[in-house]
């Protein structure tokens, strides 16, 4: 079934892998990433984002900036600040927020069990980020940044994982973030075999985060294959860099929404039309954060409501119109507030969880009207989607810790 294989894997030296690792690539914008690179000069961001290498006016897209970002990685291979591993290995990926850990195994999945739906989408791609990123990948002849997979856990799997975990790890450092990241090398051939015999037993592996990537990664597999017609599947450019975490392991953190105006709605009219949909709370000024599915915070006039759907509204079977992000799209905003496309309407935006209600009640008081705490989708309700052979509404999951880049490269040849 899923297929997972070791890889000669290029890494940093320990002894700069902190300054290294970076978040991912579309974490920052070209300024951020500009003062980020400033800030490190080591840091990865200067591979996946070349652009800021050059000057604004440079298009981030030019084939120079591509080029710019092999001719960095070589060279960070030259100069000692990248290793290569001399065998095939699968590796062990920890990273600790707040106390809480989750642990993936890193290793290569294959293009074929992305094309054969084995490994699952739940996520519409972009044209012109899906062109960046071969581009990227193509021209570098590498992988650098991870696909954040997910599989329903096994015991057998955790049990290897929890063994190699007893040694000494090959990396071990918090980030500037206070993210604690270890990681693990799986040399014995044992529990490679074992590991990679149990995910030929598993039906279905999801893509968490990495949707672009994914598919970058395949069309270069793909575009490879034209160019090599004798192929023998074995090849590295069959396969793309993974990090696997056990579903029970993982946190999703809620999607939040910030909306410009009512719609030419006043206070009262407005509160009014969410009456026909939701229960409203009022809850002052205090800060709500929904505890339960179909129930939302609601952040306008300088108080906080509580939003429960109608009984009517929040019972439905399917798997994607039964998200509370889908509840408050076909219910609330699309009705009331005329957000018609979420994907394209410059009246709203989306905050990650991470940031805090805060920045729901900052936001607010700069530059929009109504925020929205959602409760967070669940990896179940994930997993449900995908299997239906659904998509998701966009921004419907934020998983934290964030995967850092530059910890494993996959090189293609």
């Amino acid at each position: 079934m899923a297929i997972v294989k070791p890889f000669i894997c290029t890494r940093p030296n320990p002894k700069v892998v902190d300054r290294v690792a970076a978040l991912p690539y579309d974490v920052y914008n070209r300024r951020e990433a500009k003062e980020e690179v400033i800030k490190e000069p080591l840091s990865f961001l200067r591979v996946d984002r070349p652009e800021t290498a050059f000057p604004d006016e440079v298009d981030i897209y030019d084939q120079r900036v591509y080029k710019k970002a092999k001719e960095i990685l070589d060279e960070m291979q030259e100069d000692g600040t990248f290793l290569t591993e001399d065998k095939e290995y699968f590796f062990i990926y920890e990273l600790i927020m707040n106390g809480r850990s989750q642990t993936g195994l890193v290793a290569c999945a294959s293009i074929d069990d992305y094309l054969n739906n084995v490994i699952k989408k739940h996520e519409n791609t972009r044209e012109e980020k899906e062109i960046d990123r071969i581009n990227h990948v193509d021209i570098c002849d590498a992988q650098t940044g991870p696909i954040f997979l997910a599989y329903r856990s096994k015991e057998v799997i955790n049990d290897v994982i929890n063994q190699v975990k007893k040694e000494e790890p090959i990396y071990s450092f918090t980030a500037v973030d206070g993210i604690q990241h270890k990681v693990w090398r799986i040399w014995k051939e044992d529990p490679i075999h074992k590991i990679q015999n149990e995910f030929a037993t598993i039906e279905s592996i999801y893509i968490a985060d990495g949707h672009h990537r994914a598919a970058s990664a395949v069309k270069v597999g793909l575009k490879r294959r034209k160019e090599n017609p004798g192929f023998t599947g074995r090849e590295e450019f069959n396969y793309f860099l993974s990090v696997l975490f056990p579903h029970d392991q993982l946190m999703i953190m809620p999607y939040n929404r910030v909306v410009k105006d009512l719609n030419g709605l006043g206070k009262d009219e407005f509160l009014q039309r969410v009456r026909e949909y939701f229960e409203i709370e009022e809850k002052a000024s205090n800060s709500y954060e929904p505890e339960e599915k179909a129930v939302f915070g609601m952040y306008f006039d300088g108080r906080w409501y509580r939003l429960s759907a109608k009984d009517r509204i929040k019972d439905s079977l399917d798997p994607v119109k039964s998200l509370d992000v889908s509840i408050l799209q076909d219910y609330l905003l699309k009705p009331i507030l005329g957000i018609e496309d979420p994907r394209t309407d410059n009246r709203i935006d989306f905050i990650g969880g991470i940031r805090g209600l805060k920045e729901l009640e900052k936001r607010v008081s700069e530059d929009m009207t109504v925020a929205f705490s959602m409760y967070p989708t669940s990896i179940t309700e994930l997993f449900d989607v995908s299997d239906a052979d659904k998509l998701m509404p966009p921004k419907s999951t934020w998983f934290e810790p964030k995967l850092r880049s530059g910890l494993f490269i996959h090189k293609l040849s």
